[in-house]
């Protein structure tokens, strides 16, 4: 299992920018995917971002692209979360996630998961 821990939300305003990071932990050779998703209030889960842990491919929901932008530090264990152009509806809390799936982006498929980090975008 891994261990995923978020950092690095907060209050921005409309038009700039925030980096969120993920610190994974444990069996992260196992996982193949990792990802974020995001919830908004009274809202379902939904997907934002993903990317393979070793290979560099990277997908992101059409709401999102352009803006926001998934990398990793293999390194250091880190998947960050680069946002740009924010948009008040993109406050929510963001969740990064993995799994040993390769090419998905259903949360169904997503075992392991963080507590969640808010960002809240002002107008």
């Amino acid at each position: 299992q891994v261990q995923l821990v978020e950092s690095g939300g907060g209050l921005v305003q409309a038009g700039g920018s925030l980096r969120i990071s993920c610190a994974a932990s444990g069996r992260t050779f196992s996982s193949y995917t990792v990802a974020w998703f995001r919830q908004a209030p009274g809202k379902e889960r939904d997907f934002v971002a993903a990317t393979s842990w070793f290979g560099g491919i990277t997908v992101y929901a059409d709401s999102v692209k352009g803006r926001f932008t998934i990398s990793r530090d293999n390194a250091e264990n880190t998947i960050f979360l680069e946002m740009n152009s924010l948009k008040p509806e993109d406050t929510a809390v963001y969740f990064c996630a993995a799994t040993n799936r390769k090419s998905t982006t259903d949360l169904a498929d997503f075992s392991s998961w963080g507590q969640g980090t808010q960002v809240t975008v002002s107008s």
